[in-house]
């Protein structure tokens, strides 16, 4: 919050009594022997930390002063366009995002945009009951009632926007693994199916004399059949489910001897 400014008005003093030493405070009204000094923020940027704060002052006549003896009117309409500006900014970026990353970057400065808008929309409505006769709060009040609403649901489309992307990436990740696990489970298979006759293959093939040379021909199919029952057999234990974990019962629910 930058630091609270003397400006040159005259000020009664009950209401010079109510400011603060440092700072202006948080957006709000001061209403004392009918001066009223609306207190209000420029629109944040950023993360939204820094308060510029925007005085305005009705005197009992009805003038409007803005920091000091500037004209308040335009100052204090000027002020709400920029809120305008600013949503509309958003809204362009929001419908051009296309990545959460995108949202994200949008979502952390509408926060604070949004509850600043929030607050000088209540600000206003204190103002408009404080001086009653005054029809330009009116339609400042209800200026600030449609950008706040705006920003509410600009604010609550772009969580949900950046929601379901980040649910989307969570599924496709979720697929992709269990495409992957298949795949690991059909390789599984496989190997089970072939790894007997491959290592009684291998036992075969070395050069070495184990008398098994001279044998008749049906020697040869009696082992490959011996090899794919074993394969068939291993296929079988590698699909099997698992055991379900053993859970240890509570010492309360055991039986006293």
């Amino acid at each position: 919050m930058a630091r609270r400014i003397d400006y040159d008005w005259e000020l009664p003093p009950e209401m010079q009594q109510r400011l603060g030493g440092t700072t202006y405070g948080a957006q709000r009204i001061i209403h004392e022997q009918g001066h009223l000094m609306v207190i209000l923020h420029e629109p944040p940027t950023g993360s939204g930390a820094e308060r510029k704060p925007a005085v305005f002052l009705r005197k009992p006549d009805g003038v409007w002063l803005h920091k000091g003896n500037n004209p308040g009117e335009r100052a204090l309409a000027k002020l709400l366009e920029s809120y305008r500006a600013a949503f509309s900014t958003f809204e362009i970026r929001h419908q051009s995002a296309e990545t959460a990353e995108e949202l994200f970057q949008i979502l952390g400065p509408l926060i604070p945009l949004t509850r600043a808008a929030m607050n000088m929309q209540a600000t206003l409505q204190a103002a408009r009951e404080a001086a009653k006769d005054d029809l330009m709060l009116i339609d400042l009040r209800d200026l600030a009632v449609e950008i706040t609403r705006g920003m509410e649901l600009l604010l609550a489309d772009t969580r949900m926007s950046l929601d379901y992307r980040l649910a989307h990436a969570a599924e496709e990740q979720a697929r992709a693994g269990v495409e992957v696990s298949r795949a690991q489970h059909k390789l599984n298979t496989i190997a089970a199916l072939t790894f007997p006759l491959m290592a009684i293959g291998a036992a075969f093939g070395m050069n070495l004399h184990s008398g098994a040379e001279n044998l008749p021909a049906w020697v040869y199919w009696v082992i490959f059949a011996a090899g794919i029952c074993l394969g068939v057999m291993l296929r079988g234990w590698v699909k099997a489910p698992a055991a379900p974990p053993v859970v240890a019962k509570p010492a309360s629910t055991l039986k006293k001897k």
